[in-house]
């Protein structure tokens, strides 16, 4: 049994101003305020010296393999979204392999868990296809001991047979509060028509995820070839289904969004990412209008997922010349929503700190000289942490997996060494070498 004492607790929908949590394994077995707190025997005790406890966070869109990319130096000219995917991770995820997905996982997590990420949702690319979903998983979910949501890319670009097999596979051997499935696709300018009808063939109520008008490019393509925009021929192929994940969605229309939240599926936004591929910003106020839930990704960049949430949030000023554009309030939701979505898929309850959750939490030291209470908490969090945020202690699942702004898995460190000859492998490989 563990117990976090003297402890600012707040899980976005409750706040204590002095308590603390008891907790095993099995998950919280006690949240109270610090005037109640008796000590038990056979009890570790953590100070969290009037930090901060949160629930740790979700990344509801990631490239893990993208993690090796990191400085990775290769000729690179693009003009346009398509010649980003040619000239860069077109290139990149063809000469990755299992060893490869499954270190670049070892790496991917190390920083995640460092960041107060404990669950991740990844969008899966590489030449080996098959057994690819598994070496990843055993990385993330197996040694680091976070919990993953994971699919592969279908794409015509690979043997469509393998990628829908793999998902298909994958979706119906993984189903544990640590790993589950989507059904992955890469994009409607990537899948033709017969593809879409072998993915509908097999994918049944399984919710897909797919990047959908990440660039104007992929509409145009939808428009010039099938006469219809994205959604609207997911929707003709009968694949749209129940917490499916609409990734981007920059370029999306009215009647594009009243498909979405009539099929009850999510929008994840990545606005660094749109940033950085120079595609556009979502129009995050008109989901929120349609009624879509709306969650945040890092589209495989930075692993601080603090940094994401404030992005969305000045964007959408920006975007729309609106200071008032999306509140605090919508940002938190948004956080609450992929806590939401991750236990649906995964069967288990995390996000919030009370009795029968998962103690999947984080403490951040923080000193704040300025008021604060139940009625302005988060806007200390994003405006006092977010802009610098880095946990002292993780824990999944009661595991105390970051102490002191230190891993403790001895397991990780280890193969964290054997991650970077991994990276140097693909970078090789990129290169033209073996």
């Amino acid at each position: 049994m563990k117990t976090i004492i003297n402890a600012r607790i707040y899980d976005y929908k409750n706040y204590i101003e002095n308590g603390f949590v008891r907790f095993d394994e099995k998950g919280i077995v006690d949240v109270n305020e610090m005037s109640r707190f008796i000590n038990s025997d056979n009890e570790e005790i953590i100070d969290a010296h009037g930090g901060i406890l949160l629930p740790s966070f979700v990344c509801a869109h990631s490239h893990i393999y993208s993690i090796f990319a990191r400085g990775l130096s290769i000729p690179f000219h693009p003009n346009n979204f398509q010649e980003i995917l040619d000239q860069m991770w077109w290139k990149i995820d063809a000469k990755i392999n299992n060893d490869i997905t499954y270190y670049s996982g070892i790496a991917a997590a190390s920083e995640f868990l460092l960041n107060g990420v404990t669950t991740v949702i990844d969008h899966h690319a590489s030449g080996e296809i098959r057994g690819s979903l598994s070496s990843l998983a055993s990385s993330v979910s197996g040694v680091a001991g976070m919990r993953g949501i994971y699919c592969f890319e279908s794409s015509d670009r690979y043997n469509i047979r393998d990628c829908i097999s793999e998902n298909g596979e994958f979706i119906s051997s993984n189903k544990s509060d640590k790993c589950a499935g989507l059904f992955g696709l890469h994009a409607s300018m990537s899948l033709s028509d017969e593809s879409l009808r072998d993915i509908s063939s097999i994918c049944k109520n399984y919710p897909i995820h797919i990047h959908v008008a990440e660039s104007q490019m992929d509409e145009e393509d939808c428009l010039n070839k099938y006469n219809c925009r994205i959604i609207e021929r997911l929707d003709k192929f009968n694949i749209l289904n129940k917490d499916s994940l609409i990734v981007h969605g920059v370029f999306l229309n009215s009647n594009e969004l009243e498909i979405i939240a009539k099929k009850k599926a999510y929008i994840v936004v990545n606005t660094t990412s749109n940033m950085n591929n120079a595609v556009g910003l979502p129009n995050v106020k008109s989901y929120l209008k349609h009624g879509i839930p709306v969650m945040v990704g890092n589209d495989g960049l930075s692993s601080n997922m603090a940094s994401e949430y404030m992005n969305v949030y000045y964007t959408s000023h920006l975007k729309n010349i609106s200071p008032t554009e999306i509140s605090l309030d919508d940002v938190k939701q948004m956080i609450i929503n992929s806590n939401d979505y991750a236990s649906s898929l995964l069967q288990t309850k995390i996000g919030e700190i009370k009795q029968g959750y998962q103690a999947d939490l984080m403490i951040v030291k923080y000193s704040p000289f300025t008021q604060l209470n139940e009625s302005n908490i988060f806007g200390h969090l994003f405006f006092g942490l977010f802009p610098a945020f880095k946990p002292s202690d993780v824990f999944i699942g009661g595991e105390h997996v970051v102490k002191d702004y230190q891993l403790t898995n001895a397991k990780l460190l280890s193969e964290l060494s054997v991650a970077k000859l991994y990276a140097d492998k693909l970078w090789n490989k990129v290169k033209g070498g073996k």
